[in-house]
């Protein structure tokens, strides 16, 4: 399998590499006219290296040398383009000059950038929404997702790092979401196709399929009124990825990137010592302990964690093929994970081609990009029991009958099935894989009407493949944690996947400026159509299947919903000053009734540029000063409950569920919740912000606030009692306020001739409050507890209730010594009756912060350039569910086996669980530095080498918290068995060809 792999990655790179060559014939233009010049930085005043420079119509064309001169053989009337990334594109006409000097303008001093706002494209200055925008410069480096890239960098955009996994992808929250119980994820669209939500079968990361270094810029739509466009799925907001395109006459481009990375584990959690261990045995249970001590010394979290070894490669070929531009690529990633057998392999190629045609009336633009991920998944539960498991056995035992493993038994032989498992054994007797293909493509015909320019038709067609084979999780027959009565048993799964996503769009927009009026005015109106559809199976059985075979279950599923849609959108801008702008889209959703089919999201936003009236013209440092107001409605259709949530099913009970009948048993069916009357949940947004620039735009950002009203809300309550429905039941029950501030600025301190210096800072404040959970007020009601712990038996740490914000941690008050040590088992009476009881719990913080910051900064410095990205989060609760599950003493020796615990034993010194102690909710505010770079750039180390930079970069740097655990950045705010943030060491090559 890697022998083809290889193979197919040499004949990719040989074309690469045989391209310029058969497209050799395409320079060879003649000219007699020779024209030389230099380009330089309109501001600074520095010499541009590496610019492009192209002879218009033709692929004739050279790039700036290190002093930013160049030299073309042209005609007299030939006119030059000029592009460079960062810098606006210009057009010169040569008009029989011999020199000419170019001076270029940085895009982000000239404030006039292009943005995506759903089916369409505007001018930042024309822009009435709330719109975040990272370029490809601005990316994070060493991200491997494409949720990374922009960490920390879009104020009231929340990225967190789900775990240390290769290959996991972070948890995305765009203003804190909108919802309780259907999905918070925003909605992905890749070159617009919007990507199917929820996960894939043995993926981590459903976006991981995408190579990040395919990607041009990513935009976040941010309020309703530039996200009602998307209708049903937008209340979490919009993330629109556009990827690398080539451009017509441009030469071309081979750029190669390498990066080797070093992973190491940045701390582990603090457990007692072998020595330790044996003192607080021997103190709390004597000669019944000691007699269950090994003679080891084993530091099981060290056994576990490994530092690695990982590797990246991408070439890309950019540029125009006998006038049809593209744009392709290949990448491979081979990730290994710092917990034993973990490991990430990605194979990704994408081809973008963007020709036109009918003398530039129709515009083609194909994407297709594909990848091939091998996934080695690590049994995450050796991370817990690494932290429980006796410190004073060994790994290895001779005589043991479980793969030499090390394991707990009792006094007949048997594991004991409620003992920590031998960590290493939970990695190494488990193999857990799987493959994933997925492809995402589309292709999009724009068509200008010969009798009407100013109007266009445009048609998308695009598709979201994916297929899961060879998805296996097998557990060998002699594993001691996976052992069954009296016989050696194992386990082997094997599950598969295929999901196919079709989407077409076709819609008009007709823009037309009125001199007369002194206006703009464009519309767009047009239908959209989805289908999604899933199919899978999995089968488990006894490991060894040439024995006899014991199906422990066996299950597959089919299952579909369709999204239609209509949608329109105006603008109306007034003497470049006053914007209007008014949405409305219909969508119609297969998941529910006929009755609550059909939704409609309407928005209106309004911009006055300020800085243009005339009153203003006195305020020469002022660049930019502009009012955005905004109103709009989205909709919640991911109701997390299947396609099917108004529909009455029944599906199979439990195997042990039969009716007898004669010498059959025949299966019994048992019936699903359903909710006839189930409809859409919406979100009112009302939003207001001032944009500012100052000094050409070298020192600008914005001020913005919002709030969100969710009603409807998607709420998963229990049935009613007396029911046979074995689940609870979604039902659209409550409200939801959310409302924030946001703030962010960007400034260019120093732009001189040979030094460059920028840096960008945001904040956002975000508060939540549940409004109503009941359809008739109660105050009796406490809300609905959810935040599932570890330890005991359906225990939960937190609650949804009228007054709080949502996931509200749900404790008893801990009452404290004089010497600050928790008092075991005491609690305050808060109702003051005398005793302790449910009613005496109270609401302690949440899971998500009060105040968000993030801060960047670049500076170059001729060829040196550094840059770091750091975050911090104040105000988030954090559930230490280590401390609370292991952190007692009578569990240390029970039923035989003996049990270690975090250090933090000492300090609380409790005999028995205290799972709903507050003690246990900490104050997880942190300071994290994402990344901090350091490169060089080489020029013109060789005739078609103009330019390689070398970098290196650490990745998690370092935090600061006063968090007790693992690390204070726990998504849902519960910490329990979470695979480390490694700390990652990077070196980068990235050759231009």
């Amino acid at each position: 399998m890697l022998k083809k792999k290889y193979q197919l990655m040499s004949y990719l790179l040989a074309a690469f590499f045989l391209s310029p060559i058969l497209s050799g014939n395409a320079f060879a233009q003649a000219r007699d006219h020779t024209v030389e010049g230099q380009v330089i930085d309109a501001n600074t005043e520095e010499e541009l290296v590496g610019v492009n420079i192209l002879v218009e119509g033709t692929t004739i064309g050279t790039t700036s040398d290190s002093d930013g001169n160049f030299r073309l053989e042209t005609a007299p009337d030939d006119t030059l383009t000029f592009s460079y990334i960062g810098y606006q594109s210009l057009e010169v006409p040569i008009e029989g000059r011999s020199t000419i000097t170019v001076e270029m303008m940085d895009e982000s001093i000239v404030g006039d950038e292009v943005v995506f706002i759903g089916y369409g494209t505007r001018q930042v200055e024309d822009n009435t929404g709330s719109i975040g925008r990272v370029t490809a410069d601005q990316f994070n480096p060493g991200s491997t997702s494409p949720g990374e890239l922009f960490q920390g960098r879009i104020p009231g955009v929340d990225v967190t790092s789900s775990d240390g996994a290769p290959g996991s992808g972070p948890a995305i929250r765009i203003r804190g979401g909108s919802s309780l119980s259907a999905s918070n994820d925003p909605l992905f669209v890749i070159d617009g196709v919007p990507i199917a939500p929820g996960g894939i079968s043995g993926m981590r990361d459903p976006l991981n399929s995408i190579n990040p270094n395919d990607i041009e810029d990513i935009t976040v739509l941010k309020d309703a009124s530039a996200t009602a466009i998307y209708g049903s799925r937008a209340s979490n907001g919009v993330i629109v990825i556009t990827t690398k395109q080539g451009q017509a006459g441009q030469p071309l481009q081979l750029n190669y990137e390498s990066k080797l990375s070093y992973q190491t584990q940045r701390e582990t959690l603090d457990v007692l010592e072998p020595d330790q261990f044996r003192q607080v045995i021997d103190d709390r249970f004597g000669e019944r302990g000691t007699d269950r001590l090994g003679d080891h010394e084993t530091d099981w979290q060290d056994q576990i964690y490994s530092n690695v070894l990982s590797h990246e490669h991408n070439i890309s070929l950019s540029g125009a093929y006998r006038e049809v531009p593209f744009h392709t690529s290949i990448g491979f990633t081979g990730d290994e994970g710092i917990l034993n057998t973990s490991s990430n392999d990605r194979l990704a190629g994408s081809l973008r081609l963007t020709p036109r045609f009918l003398d530039d009336n129709l515009q083609v633009d194909l994407n297709l990009r594909g990848s091939r991920v091998e996934n080695r998944f690590a049994n995450t539960e050796a991370v817990n029991t690494a932290i429980a498991f006796d410190p004073t056995q060994p790994v290895m035992d001779e005589d043991s009958p479980f793969g030499g493993y090390f394991a707990w038994t009792d006094a007949d032989g048997q594991p004991i099935d409620i003992a920590p498992a031998n960590p290493v054994a939970l990695l190494e007797q488990t193999r857990d894989e799987s493959t994933v293909y997925r492809s995402v493509g589309n292709l999009q015909l724009d068509y200008n009407m010969p009798f009407l320019q100013d109007l266009t038709a445009t048609l998308n067609l695009g598709y979201d493949y994916s297929d899961v084979s060879d998805g296996r999780n097998f557990v060998t027959d002699n594993a001691a944690f996976d052992f069954e009565g009296d016989e050696f048993s194992g386990s082997r799964t094997e599950y598969d996947q295929r999901r196919e996503n079709q989407l077409l769009d076709f819609y008009l927009n007709y823009e037309t400026e009125l001199p007369d009026l002194r206006s703009n005015f464009d519309a767009t109106a047009g239908y959209s159509w989805e289908h999604n559809y899933e199919e899978g199976e999995t089968f488990t059985t006894n490991y060894n299947i040439e024995d006899t075979v014991v199906v422990h279950s066996d299950t597959d599923y089919k299952t579909e919903n369709y999204l239609v849609s209509f949608f329109g959108r105006a603008n109306y801008s007034l003497m470049n000053r006053y914007s209007l702008t008014a949405t409305m889209r219909a969508d119609g959703s297969s998941r529910f009734a006929e009755d609550n089919r059909w939704g409609y999201f309407p928005s209106m936003a309004f911009a006055w540029n300020m800085h243009r009236e005339p009153f203003m013209e006195d305020f020469g440092r002022l660049s930019q000063l502009r009012l955005r107001i905004g109103y709009g409605v989205t909709g919640q259709q991911e109701i997390l409950q299947g396609n099917y949530p108004y529909l009455a099913r029944y599906t199979f009970g439990e195997t042990s569920a039969q009716y007898r009948f004669g010498d059959d048993f025949i299966r019994t069916y048992r019936p699903e919740g359903y909710n006839l009357d189930l409809k859409w949940e919406e979100t009112k947004t009302y939003n207001i912000a001032l944009d500012y620039g100052f000094y050409d735009n070298r020192l600008r950002g914005t001020i913005e606030a919002y709030h969100r009203e969710t009603e409807d809300l998607l709420n998963v309550v229990p049935v009613a009692a007396g029911t046979n429905f074995t689940n609870r039941i979604i039902s659209n029950v409550g409200d939801l306020e959310v409302q924030g501030i946001e703030l962010d600025f960007t400034g260019v301190p120093v732009a001189t001739r040979d030094a460059y210096w920028e840096v960008s800072f945001n904040v956002s404040h975000n508060v939540n409050e549940i409004t109503r959970l009941t359809t008739v007020d109660d105050p009796d009601y406490i809300g609905v507890e959810t935040g599932d712990i570890a330890g005991g038996t359906g225990n939960t740490i937190q609650i949804h209730s009228v007054g709080n914000p949502r996931s509200a941690f749900y404790v008893y008050e801990q009452v404290y010594d004089e010497e600050g040590n928790p008092v075991e088992g005491a609690y305050v009476d808060r109702t003051g009756d005398g005793r302790i009881t449910e009613d005496d719990k109270y609401r302690l913080g949440s899971p998500d912060p009060d105040v968000t910051f993030g801060l960047s900064s670049r500076f170059q410095y001729q060829n040196w350039d550094f840059s770091f990205s750091a975050r911090a989060q104040v105000g988030n609760y954090v559930y230490n569910n280590v401390d609370s599950e292991y952190g007692f003493y009578s569990m240390m020796l029970y039923n035989q086996y003996l049990r270690n615990s975090p250090a933090s034993i000492t300090e609380t010194n409790f005999v028995d669980p205290r799972f709903h102690s507050d003690h246990y909710v900490e104050d997880a505010s942190f300071l994290r530095m994402d990344n901090i770079t350091v490169g060089y750039t080489f020029e013109n180390l060789f005739d078609v080498v103009p330019s390689m930079r070398v970098s290196g970069t650490v990745n998690n740097a370092f935090v600061i918290t006063n968090y007790s655990g693992l690390d204070p950045e726990v998504f849902g705010g519960i910490d329990n068995q979470v695979y480390p943030r490694p700390r990652t060491w990077i070196m980068s090559v990235n050759i231009d060809f």
